[in-house]
């Protein structure tokens, strides 16, 4: 197996799909203008104009729709319907373009119509030349994903059957985990070792780098299922769980496929939420980009050392990203913190208490100013962008405050958090802040959150958010 480490690179597997995202964007836009061209129609401004139109509602309406979720295991006409919903809302977007500002008369309709009714089969010609191109490599060897099984019962073994019929899914099992003291013949015969008992997953995915782990128990062994969801949804690997009955309302768990196999996902990735985020962070970055340049400009001036300040932070499944934020303190803060930890020991205690200082030697005059209005945070709009965040959800925290605070609750918390990507702002934020003493209401706060988000709960987070980077409470 491939050491833990390989993981950072593993992520960037995805560049593929948001390359393709470009692409297809792209696509639409080039096919509009070839014909044009081919039908020799006069090119003018309002053709420009609705260049510009189609990019930017096939980025969201693509991103809204999941055009660029994992395939692995789906049937082609599953995406190919997918992709036509999402064009729909397109042609819609565009249709009340035409009709909003009465210029319907400035485009050629049959260039319209032939545009309107073969780019959805251009784009998923697109995609199945690239699923073609992924099943080649993944056949090979290539692209591979790792997946151990928890249940060597008919159901974990016909599950393993099943992901040898579709190799090109890319999708490698390890092994099983069973309470049987014996490895079973049934897994003799697909070569497939017994790696130890269900209490031993949890420490297997901590020494080994693997992707799935498929839950396939009985479902009266609820106390190993959810033993497994509580203990290892920290560790990197996303959790399915396949069912030998139809359950709903676990853990937020969303249906999916692997081919005929159903599985319950746990690790949903609401389509409504990820639009929303990268709607608002784009019209964010671009209304305040004059405001982060001045930012970037006075911190430069004010202090010598970057601009910018990465920090490792816990997202979704467990792993770790470097979540930005513009610098508050002094080049040499580390340093520096040390040596005033080390000489006063108050400032030790509130340290290992809150992870800060409320009056904080190391902050630069520009640095408190930011820190009062919360404009340090800005750059995370870029972590947003990147997936690695979400505008609204629980706080971003590092490994050992996972470990200290949110595994104390029968590892609950800590898979609640691990569920979801953590947010700019949230409800500790603009309910508490830094004012609490206690560190479990933060942790109560986000497990409030995890469980109860909507898009309503959203915007009034933001709206208070805003009210709070006015009056500056709770905040340094």
């Amino acid at each position: 197996m491939a050491p833990r480490l390989s993981w950072n690179l593993r992520e960037r597997s995805s560049f593929i799909y948001r390359l393709l995202h470009i692409v297809d964007c792209c696509l639409a836009c080039f096919f509009l203008w070839a014909l044009v061209h081919l039908y020799e129609v006069p090119w003018s401004h309002w053709y420009t104009r609705l260049l510009w139109i189609v990019f930017i509602a096939c980025f969201i309406s693509f991103h809204f729709f999941q055009l660029y979720r994992s395939w692995r295991g789906w049937k082609y006409y599953k995406e190919f319907l997918v992709i036509l919903k999402a064009w729909a809302v397109v042609i819609g977007i565009v249709l009340s373009y035409f009709f909003l500002f009465k210029i319907s008369e400035a485009y050629s309709r049959v260039v319209f119509l032939i545009w309107s009714f073969t780019t959805p089969l251009l784009i998923f010609a697109a995609h199945l030349l690239v699923r073609k191109l992924l099943h080649f490599y993944r056949a090979r060897g290539k692209n591979i994903r790792h997946a151990v099984i928890a249940g060597a019962g008919d159901l974990g073994v016909h599950m393993a059957r099943r992901i040898e019929d579709i190799p090109w899914a890319g999708i490698e099992v390890v092994g099983f985990f069973d309470d049987k003291i014996e490895t079973p013949a049934a897994l003799l015969d697909l070569n497939k070792p017994l790696l130890g008992r269900i209490d031993d997953v949890r420490d297997y995915l901590k020494a080994n780098d693997i992707d799935y782990v498929y839950i396939a128990l009985p479902m009266r062994a609820e106390r190993k299922i959810f033993r497994i969801l509580q203990e290892c949804r920290d560790l990197g690997a996303q959790l399915f769980l396949v069912p030998d009955i139809y359950i709903f309302g676990l853990h937020h768990a969303e249906i999916q496929s692997l081919g005929n196999m159903l599985v319950l996902s746990f690790n949903p990735d609401s389509e409504w939420k990820r639009s929303f985020d990268v709607v608002f962070s784009l019209v964010v970055l671009i209304l305040f980009a004059p405001v982060l340049l001045l930012i970037a400009l006075l911190i430069k001036l004010d202090s010598p050392g970057p601009v910018l300040f990465k920090h490792r932070r816990i997202m979704a499944t467990g792993r770790e990203f470097s979540c930005l934020k513009f610098r508050t303190m002094v080049r040499d803060a580390d340093q520096k913190l040390e040596e005033l930890l080390t000489s006063d020991p108050a400032l030790r205690q509130e340290w290992e208490q809150y992870y800060k200082l409320k009056d904080d030697p190391r902050v630069t005059r520009i640095g408190r100013l930011l820190r009062r209005t919360s404009l340090d945070e800005m750059p995370q709009f870029l972590n947003v962008l990147w997936g690695e965040m979400s505008v609204v959800g629980a706080r971003p925290i590092v490994g050992r405050e996972l470990a200290t605070y949110y595994k104390g609750n029968g590892e609950q918390s800590a898979g609640r958090y691990c569920s979801m990507k953590p947010g700019i702002t949230g409800p500790w934020q603009v309910m508490k802040r830094s004012d609490t003493d206690n560190y479990h209401e933060r942790v109560e706060l986000d497990d409030w959150y995890v469980l109860n988000y909507s898009l309503k709960t959203d915007l009034m987070i933001i709206a208070k958010t805003i009210v709070c980077m006015f009056t500056g409470k709770g905040a340094y």
